[in-house]
This record gives C-alpha cells, structure tokens and sequence, in this order.
C-alpha cells in the first residue's frame, strides 16, 4: 500500500495567514472566520469521514468543530497551529461519538445507519482490484476496537505521522504503537486469508 498523499490548504501568498485570520476573526471579522472554514473545511470532513463513515455524524461533527472553533478561538495559544487544532477538535468529537455508540449497543438501543464504506468514498476512476481490497479493508477495520481502528485510519489513510496520532488521541507513543501493530495484524491476517482462499 503506496502512503496517502497528505494535502495541507496553504494559503495563496496575497492571502491572509491563519495567524492573519485568528486575529481577525477575534476581533470580529466575519469574512476571517469564512476564510477560516473555507480552508480547514475539506481537512476536517475528511479526518471525520475516514473516522466515522456515518454521514449524518460526519456533517454533525463537522458542524460542532467549526462552531466550538469560533466560539473558543481566543483559546487557541498558536494561532499557527489552527490546522492541527481543528483536527484534534474532530478526534475529540469522533470519540465522543464512538462512546455514544457503545453506550447505544449496551443499552440496546443502536439503530441501524448506513455507513459510508471506503469504497463509496473511492474515487470514479479507483480500480475494481483496488475497490475489492478497500472492501476488505473495510471489513477488517469494522472489527477492530475504536481506540485501533482510529490510530489506522490516521496513520495510514489520512497520512499523519505516529508522533501527530499520538497528540491527535492524547495518548502515548507506545499506546499508538500497540494500536497500530494490532491493527496492522488484523489487516494483514486478512489479506494473507484472502489470498488464501
């Protein structure tokens, strides 16, 4: 599996910094927190969407990480790391959401939604071998835990760095370690029964 491609929205040079912004959105400015979501919006639905696969909490998510980003921006110490505090603002939420979700399955009041897979979020022009293996894929990270599947995901379809998952889950770097040797386990133990079969 070739490594993701990270893309990262970088300003245009005659527009304003994210430092630019903060400070312009703290004092008020309404097109500042515009060009704020504009920039950092495909980021944090594709972090939510890898995570969640749901779209209704996809478009939930999304929603509550741009209003508590308003709301709570003075809070921000680094205006400069606006990006990586939005995308921990998402993982917060998700696993707020994965919590609710178990919750749900232990009092037996899960409901049946349908997750976007993959393979719904591949490209036109994907494969059919690739869809096939996004398939399996999917099939594996269904079963992993939360706290697993979510280090994967980051690591290895959103491209962050073991470093910047750690942050992201507030967790150590031996825990994503653990996470992801599992994970990749599963993930490789399926591929190998699959060419097996």
């Amino acid at each position: 599996m070739t490594a993701p491609l990270r893309i990262h929205a970088l300003p245009h040079p005659d527009e304003p910094s994210d430092v630019q912004l903060v400070e312009r959105a703290l004092a008020g400015d309404r097109w500042a927190e515009e060009a704020i979501y504009r920039r950092h919006v495909h980021r944090v639905t594709t972090v939510a969407a890898r995570l969640l696969r749901c779209r209704a909490d996809i478009e939930d998510v999304v929603q509550d990480v741009f209003l508590t980003a308003f709301r709570d921006l003075a809070a921000l110490r680094t205006p400069e790391r606006l990006a990586g505090w939005l995308a921990a603002s998402t993982v917060h939420r998700v696993h707020k959401i994965f919590r609710r979700r178990k919750l749900q399955r232990l009092l037996g009041l899960d409901r049946s939604v349908h997750d976007e897979t993959l393979v719904d979020q591949a490209r036109d022009d994907v494969t059919p071998e690739m869809r096939a293996e996004l398939a399996l894929i999917d099939r594996v990270l269904d079963q992993l835990a939360h706290d697993d599947r979510m280090a994967w995901v980051l690591r290895h379809l959103l491209g962050y760095q073991v470093t910047e998952v750690a942050e992201l889950t507030e967790c150590s770097l031996a825990t994503v370690h653990r996470r992801l040797a599992r994970a990749q386990a599963r993930v490789d133990a399926s591929f190998g029964s699959d060419r097996d079969a």
